[in-house]
């Protein structure tokens, strides 16, 4: 199933319809069952058989509070952890963590950061990762494009101990976004060969992001 936790959208409305019709998999819509007959009416969609969880009246709260709590290690308390878990965002994101849910899809009505803090906070990252990053999916005909790491980092940056050493080069970072996107790849069906864009053609640019591309492009090779 997958959580769908931006309300009585248009859109959200729409796709929980779709999904539910076709059977591809179980939409679970964050919210209260008012809100979104009235909505699904107005829009003339059909939300029978559509799970709706109110997190006001969800009866597993008590048990999540205290998971968030033990997730956020003293970073927020139990009354700061029960105000976020009832935005649907970090309510969502709760359940896919516990295991309620298998996944989450965001940002209709949240913005990009508000969908990705909760996972950031929550889920965190796998073991080994340094840095977390984004991949879009784009279809053009019958070919699939992975685009790499296109919302989360805007510049990558060397990591330094107090000393000044780099731990963690920005070269590295890049070479690891385009392994994982090419893993990502994968799971569409992808058969990945990895470019790395900058704006210089064959060398014609130095320094710079090119120098980071360019890094990156044999790092990502060993790895």
């Amino acid at each position: 199933n997958i959580v769908l936790p931006d309300g009585p959208d248009p859109r959200v409305i729409e796709a929980a319809a779709k999904l539910k019709k076709e059977g591809f998999l179980e939409p679970v819509l964050i919210g209260t069952q008012e809100e979104f007959d009235a909505a699904a009416a107005k829009l003339g969609f059909d939300l029978t058989g559509v799970e709706i969880i109110d997190p006001k009246t969800y009866a597993g709260m008590d048990e999540m509070v205290n998971a968030m709590v033990e997730l956020r290690k003293g970073k927020m308390t139990a009354e700061q952890c029960h105000d976020a878990l009832l935005q649907g965002n970090y309510f969502g994101t709760m359940l896919v963590k516990m295991g309620k849910a298998d996944s989450l899809l965001g940002g209709a009505t949240y913005s990009t950061a508000d969908t990705v803090r909760p996972a950031l906070q929550l889920i965190k990252t796998k073991k080994g990762a340094h840095l977390v990053s984004s991949c879009f999916i784009l279809q053009r005909g019958d070919e699939l494009l992975a685009m790499g790491d296109c919302a989360i980092n805007i510049s990558y940056e060397d990591d330094k101990d107090k000393e000044g050493n780099v731990t963690f080069s920005a070269a590295q970072k890049l070479a690891e976004v385009a392994v994982e996107t090419a893993k990502c790849a994968k799971v569409f069906g992808i058969d990945p060969k990895v470019a790395m864009l900058s704006f210089s053609t064959k060398g014609s640019g130095k320094g710079g992001t090119v120098a980071l591309s360019h890094d990156a492009t044999a790092i990502a090779k060993e790895l």
